[in-house]
């Protein structure tokens, strides 16, 4: 596996270093991960070796590869518009962000969906969510290697910094505009409370 490509991949344990920028590096592009949809990340992950020939691109390669991107960035702004309701029968049910509410394929039924209305919030989020994202994708050793080869020997510093400085600017955006919404490729909030008690009391 190539360096960036562990760079971008959460370890359970991850290797000692005594370079303390590469730990500020590390710890920042972990919590960037979990700022983008699961499933768009996955994807990403999974088709761009495949895409990029492993950094060995040819220009059909480069072609793909860039569809790949394009997809990918599409797919974490309209995350970002969408939000989710339980039904009757306690399913979730899902649907795009309107002004006047959110629209839905499933019946309501009691369930008010003008109170999941567009906000300005939904906007920041979406630029910040596919910046984030650009921040991976600019890290990733295949993309480097395809698309500018010579990033990584030199701007070893920005490659350092850039995770932590994203990392620490989305703790901000995100406290001035905390989310609300539980859209695609997001677990709703219940869940991940109940997931992290279900850790912490696996843990004690």
């Amino acid at each position: 596996m190539s360096e960036a490509s562990s760079l971008l991949i959460p370890k359970t344990n991850p290797p000692v270093t005594s370079d303390p920028m590469a730990n500020k590096s590390l710890t920042g592009l972990e919590s960037l991960i979990k700022l983008l949809p699961t499933g768009t990340l996955f994807i990403y992950l999974l088709l761009n070796p495949v895409l990029t020939n492993d950094g060995e691109c040819s220009t059909s390669n480069k072609v793909m590869s860039s569809i790949l991107i394009a997809l990918c960035s599409f797919s974490c702004v309209f995350s970002c518009f969408t939000d989710s309701f339980k039904d009757t029968d306690g399913s979730r049910k899902y649907g795009i962000v309107t002004r006047k509410g959110l629209w839905t394929y499933a019946d309501p039924g009691s369930v008010d969906l003008s109170k999941y209305k567009l906000r300005i919030a939904d906007f920041v989020h979406a630029g910040f969510v596919v910046a984030v994202f650009g921040t991976l994708v600019l890290l990733d050793a295949n993309t480097a290697s395809c698309f500018y080869p010579r990033f990584r020997e030199t701007q070893k510093t920005l490659v350092m910094v850039l995770p932590v400085a994203v990392g620490i600017a989305s703790a901000g955006i995100f406290a001035i505009f905390p989310s609300k919404r539980n859209g695609l490729g997001y677990a709703p909030s219940g869940e991940k409370e109940e997931e992290e008690t279900k850790k912490d009391a696996g843990s004690a």
